[in-house]
């Protein structure tokens, strides 16, 4: 369960601009333990974790760390404490080896000279990759370029423990990793409960919190609401703390008619990608695509709107073969995808509301080459509206909304086109459980109003709530198709998807 507390912090305020953003927040992590902290988007983590970081002051309140009262002045400070934090969004310096990612910063030189001394920086990384059961995967004087996400995200814990860090923060750690990688993370973390560190878990994932925390915390517009050992609380109990009422335990059921095929793909192959890949989805169905990351269900996906090449393979809408090859093309066929990096390729971020649903959409706005701008604003508004986003006006610059409220722009953009076929590669990746159900309740009105809908998903239980029928991919192949909910559970879409792997 844990030893001490290594961390306290007792009635912590913190305001922005006259905003509060904490209030009377009270957290603590004892060494050996998992404190799982858990919130909808805007609730407040991030600040907690800031003020723990030293990147924020608290304005009021108390922190002790190891017993003793502290104020940490920068991450740098933090990190000399035994404090560290393993970042969601990632940032590795990619052109140096795995030693010099380790040591960057505090690098160990030749005594009397000003040269780096590999030789002690490699054996010392060696020594830690050994430590966690890596040194047969990897070495120290690997490029990190040449790492995955999961071994990039080992390297920080690794970096973390060099710190001799006594308390470790991870922010949404498994948001990018498969099932497998999963399990070695937890694997780490049990290697380092049993060796004293604390740790801070951030996530979404309510199934990972009530696996692996001791003790769960929950925030709600700047305040924790609830602490609890596990064994005193269930899912339904923190869903409904983190959004301030009950939420209908199961998915909203697709009600939706079915009626004639609207796509159909054939024998789809991109080579070393896919292979005869086939596929159709009828108006107001929903489609799941389920497999393990690397199937190639979000290239089949790409390849179907035109953002990748596809050697061979016929599409057809509404039983006319249409010829595609650019998400141009995609859309003048009615067809549009939500990517699954929303920031990446969804999304211009230092942009506004209103500028990233026109986006690609200006045919809608302006005549014989002039843009319409009041008609701009106000479909973009009205469709900023139907889609829910919160926003104080359609001027709000897109990154500084919360997760959910992004994808909710990406929809709103995707839907403005008015498309027969809308395709949601992870749509609720990242984002709180209260945004999550009301994605739900907008896919499933998009049926309603006939829309085929292909969603792809690395979470089961969402799938399998979702979808009325579910195609199972590996190794880029179809292994089979669920067609009754009473067919369909996790262990059967598991098995096909392990299927060639």
């Amino acid at each position: 369960m844990g030893g001490q507390y290594i961390l306290e912090m007792k009635s912590v305020n913190k305001s922005f601009f006259g905003t509060k953003v904490l209030s009377d927040a009270d957290f603590n992590v004892r060494s050996g333990e998992l404190h799982a902290l858990m919130g909808e988007n805007g609730a407040g983590k991030s600040t907690l974790m800031k003020i723990i970081m030293g990147i924020y002051v608290a304005d009021s309140g108390e922190i002790t760390f190891e017993g003793k009262p502290v104020t940490v002045h920068g991450a740098r400070e933090a990190l000399k404490m035994g404090i560290s934090m393993i970042h969601q969004e990632l940032n590795p310096i990619l052109e140096m080896t795995i030693a010099e990612n380790v040591f960057v910063g505090r690098e160990k030189r030749i005594k009397g000279t000003p040269f780096l001394n590999r030789r002690q920086i490699n054996e010392d990384t060696r020594a830690l990759l050994k430590e966690y059961n890596m040194d047969k995967k990897i070495s120290p004087s690997m490029k990190m370029k040449a790492l995955n996400i999961a071994q990039i995200q080992m390297i920080e814990i690794i970096k973390a423990v060099s710190y001799n860090a006594k308390l470790i923060i991870m922010d949404e750690p498994t948001s990018s990793l498969t099932s497998n990688e999963t399990e070695e993370l937890f694997k780490t973390i049990s290697l380092l409960k049993e060796r004293g560190v604390g740790i801070i878990y951030i996530s979404h994932r309510i199934d990972e919190v009530m696996q692996l925390g001791d003790r769960i915390s929950v925030l709600r517009d700047g305040a924790v609401v609830g602490c609890f050992e596990r064994a005193q609380t269930d899912p339904g109990k923190i869903i409904s703390l983190m959004v301030g009422r009950e939420l209908s335990g199961g998915y909203p059921a697709n009600t939706a008619p079915k009626g004639d095929v609207v796509l159909e793909i054939r024998n789809f192959t991109r080579k070393g990608v896919f292979e005869d890949v086939s596929l159709k989805v009828r108006a107001g169905e929903i489609l799941g695509l389920a497999g393990l990351v690397g199937a190639g269900r979000s290239e089949v996906m790409r390849a179907l709107v035109g953002f990748d090449k596809l050697d061979s393979g016929e599409i057809y809408l509404e039983g006319r073969r249409v010829k595609i090859g650019s998400p141009q093309g995609a859309k003048r066929n009615f067809i549009t995808m939500a990517p699954e990096d929303r920031k990446a390729l969804g999304l211009v971020l230092c942009r506004s509301v209103k500028e990233n649903i026109a986006l690609k959409n200006e045919e809608l706005f302006s005549k014989g080459g002039f843009l319409n701008h009041a008609k701009e604003r106000d479909l973009c508004n009205k469709k900023a509206d139907e889609m829910t986003v919160k926003r104080n006006s359609i001027a709000d610059t897109v990154v500084n909304l919360s997760g959910g409220n992004q994808q909710k722009v990406v929809l709103a953009k995707c839907l403005m086109s008015r498309p027969k076929v809308v395709i949601l590669d992870e749509p609720t990746r990242g984002i709180d459980v209260g945004a999550k159900f009301s994605i739900y309740n907008m896919v499933t009105d998009l049926a309603k109003q006939g829309i085929a809908i292909i969603m792809i998903s690395s979470e089961m239980p969402e799938l399998i709530g979702m979808s009325d029928r579910i195609l199972v991919m590996s190794n880029g192949r179809v292994r089979g198709e669920y067609n009754e909910k009473h067919e369909i559970s996790q262990e059967a879409i598991l098995k096909l998807a392990l299927e060639g792997v």
